[in-house]
Order: structure tokens, then sequence, then C-alpha cells
């Protein structure tokens, strides 16, 4: 039986925070096999986080 995937909710581009810490700003640069990977926009070229959907949210 063939496995039907969901599209991604994200898109690049969309500000989201970590649902451990609400407080962090973070922009998503891309998503691949089911992994959204962000950046910090106060540091551009620093650390890349990455998060399954479910443990990131829609920044308010």
């Amino acid at each position: 039986m063939a496995r039907i995937l969901k599209p991604n909710i994200y898109k690049e581009g969309d500000t989201v925070s970590p649902r451990s810490n609400l407080a962090l700003r973070l922009i998503i640069r891309r998503y691949v096999d089911r992994i959204y990977y962000c950046r910090n926009p106060e540091n551009p070229s620093g650390k890349e986080f990455a998060f399954f959907e479910r443990e990131i949210t829609t920044s308010l």
C-alpha cells in the first residue's frame, strides 16, 4: 500500500518558534525529508536548527 504524505504546513521564509522556547524566533530556510531547517534572523551566519513539524509552531 502506498503511503500518502501530507504537504508541509510551513513554507520557506516563514517565521516560527520551537515549542520548547516560544520566545525564540526562527526563519525557515528549507524543508527536506520532513525536517525544517531554520536560522535565527539576528545571526544568519550562526547555527542552523533542525526540527520536525510537531516541534515548531507559528510565531505570534
